[in-house]
């Protein structure tokens, strides 16, 4: 057990982990503000809604598959240019966030669109009866009924943003993956590549015990 500590450097596995959280949070974050306004673009244009236009949910519908369907990897590759006019570099944890949220956004706006279409439209139409305004009815219905399945896809989401962090990793965006793949990997030490895959299956399985708790607070069905 001495042996494996030794051949692990705790500073740099401490600082890859504090990066890994730093992208998987703003990412997270951001996805889900992107998204949730994607996911109502999706539904509320869709055919019987209030917002009814077929342009523009096929505009949308287009850009939430081409997107979803780009394989991380290749994304963070094609976005390089994008990248280095936002952030000014296409290193470290920060040059990996819009590959990260034009990534994962897609695929949590379909997620929110099938959470809204799940609301009873009795329900909708109740509020309409009353007087609500569109508003009102996104954000005191839709988006409140929705809820555990917001919360749900987010939180399938973030995890798979964890994922992608370590393959952002591997073209130098730091974090876990960048460790296990510069010192575990490149350098023959599987300590490392063990002690980081540790590490991220703690993050997973802590995200996924917080989304479970929220979930379970928030669903009084």
């Amino acid at each position: 057990m001495n042996e494996i500590f030794e051949n692990i450097n705790w500073a740099n596995m401490w600082e890859a982990t504090l990066e890994t959280l730093y992208m998987s949070a703003l990412a997270v974050l951001a996805t889900f503000i992107l998204g949730v306004l994607l996911g109502l673009v999706l539904y509320m244009t869709d055919k019987g809604n209030m917002w009814e236009n077929q342009p523009v949910h096929l505009a949308a519908a287009a850009i939430v598959n081409i997107f979803r369907s780009i394989p991380f990897i290749i994304l963070i590759i094609l976005l390089v240019p994008f990248t280095t006019f936002i952030v000014g570099t296409m290193l470290g944890p920060s040059a990996a966030l819009p590959a990260l949220v034009i990534g994962a956004a897609p695929f949590y706006a379909r997620l929110v669109e099938i959470g809204l279409r799940e609301v009873n439209k009795g329900v909708i139409e109740a509020a309409q009866s009353m007087g609500a305004n569109q508003w009102h009815i996104i954000f005191k219905v839709l988006i409140p009924e929705s809820l555990p399945a917001l919360i749900s896809g987010i939180t399938v989401t973030a995890i798979t943003l964890v994922s992608y962090t370590a393959m952002a990793g591997v073209i130098g965006a730091g974090g876990l993956g960048d460790l296990a793949f510069r010192e575990g990997f490149q350098r023959s030490n599987s300590d490392v590549t063990l002690a980081a895959t540790a590490a991220i299956l703690v993050i997973v399985m802590i995200l996924q015990w917080i989304g479970d708790r929220i979930i379970y607070r928030i669903d009084k069905r």
